[in-house]
């Protein structure tokens, strides 16, 4: 199976094989790549051996290595690889004789790409929506029910076109005898890849009709301005929006209002893979706000969750988490208290859908019963997810893991056979390299094992793996000790997956994948642990046991 299209499926960045293959970096330049395929070319030219089955081993490697020379040594197909992989070059995909240029191959391709992406956006309706029920115990205690309220929204969007979109939404909403629904109707046009507008228009409680255009600046500016005009009173409401890219995850932003809700906001948002914040402050005359929100992402399926209002009329402190329970769903749950009471508030999120069930617990901000409401609740979830979920969850992903290995165990196994074969003519080369470094006190790979993220959290296994876990690492000492050079260094590089380095294999398709390597340098002991796509240097002190 072609490496790069397993990549895309495992939901990670493309695999880019080929610069495994040479171990070079997706921006290396062509003498890297030259001197990369002639280092590579001297271990597996059929030239060298003479046994019948090592020549052929040979030459199945060397077709590998001379494929990928081909590829990323001419910049026209090295253009299409790195946007389409290997699928861009096999279908065919040409940029055209009248592309000479760099700049104007690259320009092609992200126009190719751009189009290619929006042939995939369905055109049916996409619908969204949400329900909240504003629950209240005190006012159930009252005899008056527990149903304080509740509102509905829902949105339809169907894309006209490639470049227009339209919406149809509606909102209702119901608190104690007195209720209200809003219908709006908005049309999206894509003039170009760098502009944009919306019209709107919504009858209701909230009846306007507006504009907005928006416009990318630059490549880290852009710009957007509003007008709406109420059908009722014929006020009009302008709005002006400034955003900037400050880093590679944080954006800030300036807002200007002037009407009936005049004011001016300026905010700021981060988001990583690990946590994303947002925070703002907005002032207006007589009135002003401020708001932040924090969210630390523990793994890939739970999230804790702290924000705070504070400003004219409301002061509130919230937190909480959320959990993961499939690939669509995530349910939430969170304490607020502000003066408005003590909350607690449940959530569930499905695709575009969200039922939101806030329950008031007391209007009063009783010391004690507050953090008994904090407390309790969250005590009861500790040991749910320890006795109860936890232990379902390990039963499941083992379940889960022993299926997957069954579905893919002949590619597995002719992936290792590859691996080993790769190996036997790596061999001689890399025990005199290692011999080398041992005899000058350098660099060496003592042991190097590479597969599931899960099977390596137990070092005990490396030696004698069990059963479930033999197909899911491979020993990768020999080939780094191959890989370090005559210095006494070693480079993987970022960006690229490990499982197409030479001598390398996915032990575990479809599951996360880390490299651990101990290594001894001038007479020290060192360990490192490097997620799939990560770079790896050594030696490096941090490292050190």
């Amino acid at each position: 199976m072609n490496e790069e299209k397993r990549g895309e499926e495992g939901g990670g960045p493309p695999n880019k094989e080929l610069y495994a293959i040479l171990n070079i970096s997706p921006e290396a330049s062509d003498e890297e790549i030259r001197k990369a395929y002639r280092q590579w070319a001297q271990v597996y030219h059929p030239d060298k051996y003479q046994a019948p089955q090592m020549k052929d081993i040979a030459t199945e490697n060397f077709q590998r290595i001379c494929e990928a020379y081909e590829i990323l040594s001419d910049e026209n197909k090295r253009l299409i690889y790195d946007i389409y992989g290997m699928e861009g070059l096999t279908s065919g995909l040409e940029l055209g004789s009248k592309l000479n240029k760099v700049e104007e191959m690259k320009e092609e391709l992200e126009r190719l790409r751009r189009q290619k992406e929006q042939e995939k956006v369905p055109s049916h309706i996409r619908p969204s929506g949400s329900a909240m029920a504003n629950l209240s115990l005190p006012q159930l205690l009252e005899g008056d029910g527990i149903m304080k309220g509740m509102a509905m929204a829902s949105e339809i969007q169907s894309q006209l076109s490639k470049r227009s979109v339209i919406a149809l939404g509606g909102s209702l909403a119901v608190d104690g005898k007195s209720g209200g629904g809003v219908a709006t109707v908005v049309f999206r046009h894509q003039i170009s890849p760098a502009s944009s507008v919306e019209v709107m228009g919504s009858s209701g409680l909230r009846a306007l009709i507006g504009v907005q255009t928006s416009r990318q600046l630059s490549q880290h500016s852009s710009a957007t301005m509003g007008l709406a005009m109420s059908l009722k009173d014929g006020s009009i409401n302008l709005s002006n929006t400034w955003t900037r890219q400050l880093s590679e995850t944080t954006n800030g932003n300036i807002q200007l209002a002037l009407g009936t809700d005049t004011s001016i906001a300026v905010g700021w948002q981060k988001k990583d893979q690990k946590t994303s914040a947002a925070g703002d402050i907005k002032i207006g005359p007589g009135a002003f706000g401020i708001t932040a929100h924090y969210t630390h992402r523990f793994s890939s399926n739970s999230h804790g969750r702290i924000a705070g209002k504070f400003g004219s009329g409301a002061l509130e402190l919230e937190v909480g988490g959320g959990r993961k329970i499939s690939n669509f769903s995530t349910i939430r749950m969170l304490y607020t208290i502000g003066i408005q009471g003590i909350f607690w508030k449940f959530e569930l999120h499905r695709g575009g859908q969200k039922l939101i069930v806030p329950v008031l617990i007391s209007r009063h901000l009783n010391p004690i019963f507050a953090s008994g409401a904090f407390i309790i609740p969250t005590s009861l979830y500790f040991l749910v997810k320890t006795y109860v979920v936890k232990p379902y969850n390990l039963k499941r992903e083992k379940q889960k893991t022993l299926e997957n290995l069954e579905k893919t165990l002949s590619q597995v196994l002719e992936s290792r056979e590859a691996a080993d074969k790769a190996q036997q003519l790596l061999q001689n080369v890399a025990n005199r390299k290692r011999s080398r470094q041992e005899e000058t006190g350098g660099l060496v790979v003592t042991k190097a094992v590479y597969g599931s993220h899960k099977a390596l959290r137990d070092k005990s296994q490396f030696e004698e793996p069990k059963d479930e876990v033999t197909s899911q690492i491979i020993d990768v000492t020999l080939p780094l000790n191959f890989l370090i050079n005559e210095p006494g260094q070693l480079k993987l590089h970022g960006g690229v997956k490990k499982s197409g380095i030479m001598g390398f294999c996915d032990p575990c398709p479809g599951e996360p994948k880390q490299l651990y390597v101990e290594y001894t340098f001038s007479g020290n002991k060192y360990e490192v642990s490097v997620d799939d796509y990560k770079e790896l240097v050594i030696p490096q002190e941090a490292h050190r046991i």
